[in-house]
């Protein structure tokens, strides 16, 4: 099931390493648009998947017990960072423009870098000592101005005063920018660390850096390195190959097992993702494969063509039967196709052989909810809420509990559960509106009060919608 959700900011304040340093010297206007949080792709098959291929990385790096989360962004574009110390971000441009696992596992050494050389507090530290210079230049060119005033205004301790408010705003960016591409470095051989003791090849890593060195090539010709926040482009990539290469894993392929996971994922992105003729551009007709077949699968039901999509699913479960995301996407296909109670049995399948992955419990929830049958009112609460107990970031769950409550009459957890999704998607104002009048519903001092008191007494969070 791929999901489009908000991303909330309690969570989160979106800021790369390099747009931190952007921040600090650009306007206000550019620092308003830092907590608009862009929407967030969820999906099973996906994150499992990216997950396997950070868990050795992180483990080597000492962080495997620091419950480090993988985060989709729907961005096509190439991309991934570190923002809060404990999360991955990676766009899903990044995962389809990787080929291999081994270029996108060498992007996620390189993040992993970052968060186990600690550079994102490096950085507020950084950034905290830049702020006090600006301040001490700016009441020290503030001062000479006051005093060449009064010597008259061709003084030249007058015009030294304006150069000195002009002139430590970009020796501190200079400054901030060379602290950033050093922590870059860092990160290359960090990352490059990890791989080899994993027993992993760094080729992916410098396949992916090389190609975006040789596509910025010529922007970057003629540039100042000092104004670079990153390593010079050949520089860098020069020196990340000598030591990728010294790697005694630098010839080492991908399982191909695991290449053909990479595969699927990339084939499912796509056809969720891209316009229909784009995806059979990528996987045409005469491209048998099994991403092919699963692209076009998706593709099918997603453009309005549920009978022939259930044929194509029904085939690539013949020839997998045990694969949970066939199922599931049988299920989302007839949910989606208006067919609820034809959903339910492959949904309940695509649960039990994915050891219970609450993302698919909701999507079997909403199935049951959906039929409009009371019968199923009991196990769909029953269902969301394990789902949302271990899972608690995504909204539908508790669409779909408030729906499911709804229809059962507590309109006391029905009122709660659709605070705690509005609350999900950063609407403050109707996450308390909906938390006060189930207050009033709650006996005081319940578990369900507290929850809601808690709604209600939460500040809107900076980009939130408030009073």
């Amino acid at each position: 099931m791929l999901l489009r959700i908000a991303l909330r900011k309690k969570s989160l304040k979106l800021t790369t390493l390099t747009t931190a340093v952007a921040l600090a010297v650009a306007p206000m206007a550019a620092l308003a648009q830092e907590n608009r949080g862009p929407p967030v792709l969820r999906d099973t098959e996906t994150e499992q998947l990216l997950r396997e291929y950070t868990r050795p990385i992180l483990r080597a790096a000492g962080l495997e017990k620091q419950n480090i989360q993988m985060v989709i962004i729907n961005q096509g574009v190439f991309n991934a960072f570190v923002a809060d110390g404990r999360r991955i971000f990676v766009n899903y441009g990044a995962i389809m423009q990787s080929e291999t696992p081994n270029q996108i596992i060498g992007v996620m050494a390189h993040e992993t870098g970052h968060l186990a050389g600690g550079h994102l507090a490096k950085m507020r530290e950084e950034m905290a000592r830049a702020q006090t210079q600006m301040i001490i230049a700016m009441l020290l060119g503030a001062g000479a101005m006051v005093a060449g005033a009064q010597g008259g205004s061709n003084s030249g301790l007058a015009n030294a005063g304006a150069a000195m408010f002009s002139a430590p705003g970009e020796m501190i960016r200079r400054n901030l920018l060379s602290y950033v591409r050093q922590q870059e470095e860092n990160a290359d051989k960090a990352g490059v660390k990890f791989l080899t003791a994993t027993g992993q090849s760094a080729r992916g890593m410098h396949e992916t850096f090389k190609r975006f060195t040789d596509e910025s090539l010529f922007a970057a010709r003629g540039s100042d390195p000092y104004v670079q926040s990153h390593p010079m482009p050949a520089q860098r990539v020069a020196a990340l190959e000598e030591l990728a290469r010294s790697s005694p894993y630098w010839d080492k392929k991908d399982d191909p097992a695991l290449q053909l996971r990479h595969d699927m994922v990339r084939a499912k992105i796509s056809a969720f993702m891209e316009r229909q003729d784009t995806v059979y551009r990528r996987y045409p007709l005469s491209n048998n494969s099994l991403p092919a077949r699963y692209a076009h699968a998706i593709a099918t039901y997603r453009h309005g063509d549920l009978r022939s999509a259930l044929a194509q699913i029904d085939a690539l479960i013949q020839q997998q039967p045990n694969n949970p995301y066939f199922h599931e996407v049988r299920g989302q296909a007839l949910l989606e196709g208006g067919k609820p109670q034809e959903a339910i049995a492959p949904l309940r399948k695509a649960v039990a052989l994915s050891n219970n992955s609450p993302l698919i419990e909701m999507l079997l929830g909403q199935a049951l909810v959906a039929t409009g049958n009371n019968a199923y009112t009991d196990e769909a609460i029953a269902i969301l809420r394990a789902a949302v107990a271990r899972e608690s970031e995504a909204p539908i769950g508790y669409m779909q509990l408030a729906m499911a409550y709804g229809r059962k009459g507590d309109y006391a957890q029905a009122d709660l559960a659709s605070a705690q999704a509005a609350y999900l998607r950063g609407d403050s104002k109707t996450a308390r509106d909906l938390a006060s009048r189930a207050k009033t519903r709650f006996a005081i001092g319940t578990p369900g009060w507290v929850k809601a008191d808690d709604i209600v007494n939460t500040k809107p969070l900076p980009g939130q919608k408030g009073n």
